[in-house]
């Protein structure tokens, strides 16, 4: 595992047409950039020049500007003669609209720094449609007459946009007017609180006024962008994927976490540009790869089919296809369990748990109250059916993903059934003002106290009645309502001493011997990577602990993506009747179908998405020549 940043060998990297770089974390990455921007800066301000900056917006900056700030708050970096360019604007969306890019870059980082406000330069999304050609065109000269940018950054859109330039886009496009598209707008659709909020229209830099910038900087986080970064940095240019047209700049960088690196083919078969180190993980990796590039179980594997495809060192250095080929099937065969609290009494040798102790205290740690029950929700039931202690532990309320019509319609049935029980009229003081607040607010504004807690209210009882079908006793659902996500908006607050706090103590309390937490990090708001990194700064505090050297820790995925097969240590089969169960518990979080503004551009409920990831690892351990099981959920282990 990397510690800061892979550039990899000059060879390994033969088949990437951009220098990239790829570094282990998010924020990593974000300091690097932000350190070369301040470097402009500084030498800048020391030639008594204006440094030009080309800025973006949305999550995967914002670690950036955050390092900006403590810069500039702790190390005098000053921004008085800096001048700055945003890429866009959505079209129609005032400067006070929370949602404008405006807002979100004064909120991150021009209200916390010394910059002048003449210096700032974001595209109105108001200027009428008959100026609007001209206005483009003043913008791009404006640039022009600072002397170009010194930086440009960029993000990248999964239909390969950079800016709002979207598939079509020419090279030599300036600032101008776009429709987004489709995929472009749901991936918004979590900020406005629904795809139908979403403007169909933006300002935009174009492709030639962002290569006019001397320096460009391209920033991919997380897995949902790894398969567009590999055709943005391995494909041919074209029009389709308009990323691409920065293989055609000479000073161009992407900056890339391991997840979003993941498709790159350096990274995914190491072994087809250059020698690389056969260890066991890299044996499973390259294993799993050649039995589905040649459509062959494992057991069926040829000398001649590792020999075809790069594989014959590996070949060479185990001796023969037979002896690898059982090697490795043992290997994949023994992480297959129907006991993944560990089997009582039993070799434990080559089971992916321990047998002892026979009855553990496990703790399912679930970011949103539905996530432990689309994750694991089998394995659960059998956890749970197996005699072993189990506690689930939701992280934060979920408020944010119920809708104002649903919190509306459980406000009124509340106020109709408190008349129905006392014969009175129930309080305007309580009921009204609830209403009054969903009622009157837009939808997707931040939420009141009173709003807020009705909605909490609902994903509360939904879990309740959730879990308890699963047969987890009440008592063991625990609810934290970390602080960090009470924001009733969808930005949420930096992780705080209470969050840290509530994490700590409900672990020392139950002592478990087995821990669940959510690895799914293509969650598109982010809580659950907040809520996956309060459970390892948690573990890390506590690993001294004497219990701690007796917990193992399992990381399960949710609605949006499952584990690789060669990242599975435990697989646990479900029949057709346990399988149908977990969606009965899916059923009853009936605030997260159809209205909620999370499903993102998949159209299928949560419950489907569980039912068709479980299918998918059943089907790809059957094609890897393993028994045919009708869904199976996936867990990797974390070592700590």
């Amino acid at each position: 595992m990397m510690t800061q940043k892979k550039t990899g060998r000059w060879e390994d990297m033969r088949f990437e047409k951009i220098h990239t770089e790829i570094f282990q974390k998010s924020s990593i990455a974000s300091v690097a950039v932000a350190e070369e921007i301040a470097a402009v800066i500084r030498d800048k301000n020391a030639k008594g020049q204006k440094a030009v900056l080309g800025l973006v917006t949305g999550s995967t900056p914002m670690h950036i500007y955050s390092e900006l700030i403590r810069m500039h708050r702790e190390e005098g970096l000053s921004f008085a003669n800096v001048v700055t360019f945003n890429l866009n604007e959505y079209y129609g969306l005032s400067r006070e609209n929370a949602q404008s890019y405006w807002a979100f870059m004064h909120e991150h980082l021009f209200d916390h720094i010394d910059i002048l406000p003449e210096n700032i330069n974001i595209p109105d999304g108001n200027v009428p449609l008959n100026k609007l050609d001209q206005y483009c065109a003043d913008y791009d000269m404006k640039i022009k007459s600072y002397g170009g940018l010194d930086i440009q950054l960029v993000g990248i859109g999964r239909t390969g946009n950079i800016g709002f330039n979207e598939p079509g886009s020419h090279i030599n496009s300036g600032t101008r007017m776009i429709t987004l598209d489709h995929l472009t707008r749901s991936d918004a659709s979590k900020d406005f609180h629904g795809l139908e909020n979403v403007p169909k229209r933006a300002i935009t830099m174009g492709v030639g006024s962002i290569l006019k910038a001397r320096r460009i900087i391209l920033l991919a986080w997380g897995n949902k962008k790894a398969e567009i970064i590999k055709r943005t940095v391995e494909g041919e240019v074209s029009s389709t994927i308009p990323a691409t047209y920065l293989q055609t700049h000479n000073n161009c960088t992407i900056m890339l976490d391991e997840v979003a690196a993941e498709e790159l083919t350096r990274i995914k078969t190491p072994w087809i540009v250059g020698p690389c180190t056969w260890d066991e993980a890299m044996q499973r990796k390259g294993i799993v790869w050649l039995s589905s590039k040649v459509s062959k179980p494992i057991l069926k594997l040829t000398d001649r089919d590792y020999n075809d495809n790069s594989m014959s060192t590996l070949l060479a250095q185990e001796g023969s296809a037979y002896a690898l080929n059982i090697k490795m099937f043992n290997v994949l065969q023994h992480t297959i369990t129907g006991w993944p609290g560990g089997k009582p009494n039993s070799d434990d040798s080559a089971r992916p748990e321990r047998a002892t102790p026979a009855k553990k205290r496990v703790i399912v740690f679930s970011p949103h109250p539905d996530d432990a029950v689309i994750g694991m929700g089998g394995t659960i039931r059998r956890l749970v059916e197996q005699g072993h202690d189990v506690y689930v532990v939701i992280q934060t309320s979920g408020n944010n993903s119920v809708s104002d019509n649903e919190a509306r319609r459980f406000v009124e049935f509340a106020e109709e059934f408190y008349e129905f029980q006392t014969g009175e009229e129930a309080p305007s003081k309580v009921f009204n003002n609830v209403k009054d607040v969903l009622i009157t607010k837009e939808e997707g504004s931040k939420d009141a106290f009173a709003a807020r807690k009705a909605k909490a209210l609902i994903r509360r009882g939904e879990a309740m009645s959730s879990l308890r079908f699963m047969g987890v006793p009440d008592q063991n659902v625990i609810f934290l309502d970390l602080p960090f996500y009470e924001t009733g908006s969808v930005k949420k607050l930096p992780i705080g001493k209470k969050d840290m706090s509530r994490m700590v103590e409900v672990i020392k309390k139950i002592k478990p011997h087995q821990i669940f937490a959510a690895g799914d990090l293509s969650d598109p708001h982010g809580t659950q990577k907040i809520s996956l990194d309060l459970v390892f700064t948690a573990i890390a505090q506590l690993k001294s602990e004497k219990f701690m050297k007796d917990c193992w820790v399992w990381l399960y995925r949710g609605a949006w993506s499952e584990w690789n097969i060669e990242q599975i240590g435990m697989a646990v089969p479900l029949s057709p009747d346990e399988l149908r169960l977990k969606k009965r518990a899916i059923f009853f979080h009936e605030s997260q179908k159809n209205d909620t503004a999370y499903l993102g551009e998949d159209p299928r409920d949560f419950w489907q998405r569980a039912e068709d990831r479980n299918k998918g690892t059943a089907i790809q351990y059957h094609d890897l020549g393993f028994s045919d099981y009708e869904a199976m959920e996936a867990f990797n282990r974390y070592f700590y």
